[in-house]
């Protein structure tokens, strides 16, 4: 299983909206969110698309903020019932690989912790480009799991961990450098590239949504790391913030360019 790819199939899928929902409450989030919408050059009256809108929380403030209209899509039920619940009428079921929208439909789209996920992201870009208008942007942002550090006590059980986060626990976790390199390749122009770096320091604030502790576990389960060594790692981390000496953290980029 990869992050959000099934949402619908978890046991509890409406925990993954309270997920998302104290992630959009973390002032780092608020603001990388609030430059991934500016980034748009949002205008009133203007057609905006966000693929994997989650709960929609970005999405209600790109029209309380400016006026303009946007549509959502995600491809799990339960978020889009949570998209209708914040009011946000516009709202599909789709899978991003197959956008269910004319050519030139919007003056602007975005994927925010979206393509990480995605089976096939060139595909998923490749629409992300049809549906927008000549002059519109377009708008990535990732976590790039290859930035990833955590001080423990045994730093080479950390990049192990580290490793299996990027590699085996999300499809592309290690994509979010390459996506100016992704646009570039459909001709888009004005590619900047902005670095948001997560700095953890007290990991009960946001360990119940980013799982921090819980990584080694994992990797044990699926046969990544010896039961022994994931135990370690937890004592470790605990020591760690026992000590007041915890630091985890991980650089997003935000990329952004205009549609030819």
């Amino acid at each position: 299983m990869h992050g959000f790819t099934d949402v619908d199939g978890q046991p509890d899928p409406n925990s993954w909206v309270g997920v998302l929902g104290r992630l959009a409450e973390e002032p780092f989030y608020q603001a990388y969110q609030r430059r991934v919408r500016e980034l748009l050059h949002p205008a009133p009256d203007r057609r905006y698309l966000e693929v994997g809108a989650g709960t929609g929380a970005s999405a209600a403030r790109l029209t309380d903020e400016h006026g303009a209209s946007v549509v959502t899509v995600d491809c799990a039920l339960t978020m889009a019932a949570a998209m209708r619940a914040r009011g946000l009428t516009r709202t599909a079921v789709a899978d991003a690989h197959h956008l269910p929208f004319p050519d030139n439909s919007f003056d602007g789209a975005w994927a925010d912790r979206t393509v990480q996920h995605l089976a096939d992201p060139h595909v998923a870009i490749t629409e992300l480009v049809r549906v927008v208008r000549p002059a519109g942007r377009i708008v990535l942002a990732d976590p790039d799991y290859d930035t990833q550090v955590l001080d423990i006590a045994d730093p080479g059980l950390a990049r192990r961990v580290l490793r299996f986060r990027a590699d085996v626990l999300l499809r592309n976790g290690t994509l979010a450098h390459r996506h100016a390199g992704l646009l570039a390749a459909h001709g888009l122009l004005d590619l900047t590239v902005e670095a948001r770096t997560l700095v953890v320091r007290d990991p009960t604030a946001v360990d119940n949504v980013l799982g921090l502790r819980s990584w080694a576990a994992t990797a044990a389960q699926r046969g990544a790391l010896d039961p022994a060594e994931a135990r370690a790692f937890e004592d470790q981390f605990d020591e760690a913030v026992a000590a007041h000496r915890f630091t985890y953290a991980v650089t997003f980029f935000l990329t952004a360019a205009t549609v030819t």
